[in-house]
């Protein structure tokens, strides 16, 4: 409901009615509504993460690894209608920050990884910086939630997704990379 429908015009009273249950209920096992936002968010988080680990170890090439999870985040959150990283940011600062952080984290490790291996692999160019490239690629991706800067009634999240990955992509790779780029987008 908060993806479907955004953080603040979900009430209480709504999610009582969607699991059949009273709000009495619900507030014994979650003492406010941030609290069940908190719990909600890092769920939603934790599955997404579990899915990018999982890719990860599936020993991809580096180039079909990056777009093999964009394609599988996007799928979880295929449902997704409102802002909700606008509104967390807005209505919820305290949780957005951490979620920023784990999602760094997260990310983080995962690029830097397939940053080194692309390197030693050949599809990426071996003057590249892992550590600043990594945090280009989280900046970059988190900006794409900036619905000011990209409004989602002029740029559709899964081609404007598209459009960065080929962006960073060939920002940093080498001829290796850039052939199989070329038949990623093909395809």
């Amino acid at each position: 409901m908060f993806l479907n429908l955004g953080f603040k015009s979900v009430t209480m009273d709504d999610i009582a009615m969607e699991l059949g249950m009273s709000k009495k209920t619900i507030y014994s096992h979650f003492k406010t509504k941030l609290k069940l936002v908190e719990a909600a968010t890092f769920y939603v988080l934790d599955n997404i993460n579990e899915t990018i680990n999982k890719v990860c170890s599936a020993h991809y090439n580096p180039i079909e690894e990056i777009f093999t999870i964009k394609s599988m985040v996007h799928d979880q959150l295929k449902n997704e209608k409102s802002s909700p990283a606008y509104q967390l940011q807005k209505y919820y600062p305290r949780i957005f920050k951490q979620v920023k952080d784990k999602q760094f984290e997260c990310v983080n490790l995962c690029i830097v990884d397939n940053l080194t291996r692309g390197i030693q692999d050949g599809y990426y160019r071996k003057d590249i910086d892992v550590d600043l490239i990594s945090r280009f690629y989280f900046s970059g991706n988190m900006s794409l939630t900036n619905y000011d800067l990209f409004p989602l009634d002029v740029y559709g999240i899964s081609s404007l997704k598209d459009a960065f990955l080929e962006y960073h992509i060939r920002a940093i790779a080498s001829e290796k990379g850039l052939k199989t780029l070329k038949n990623i987008l093909k395809k």
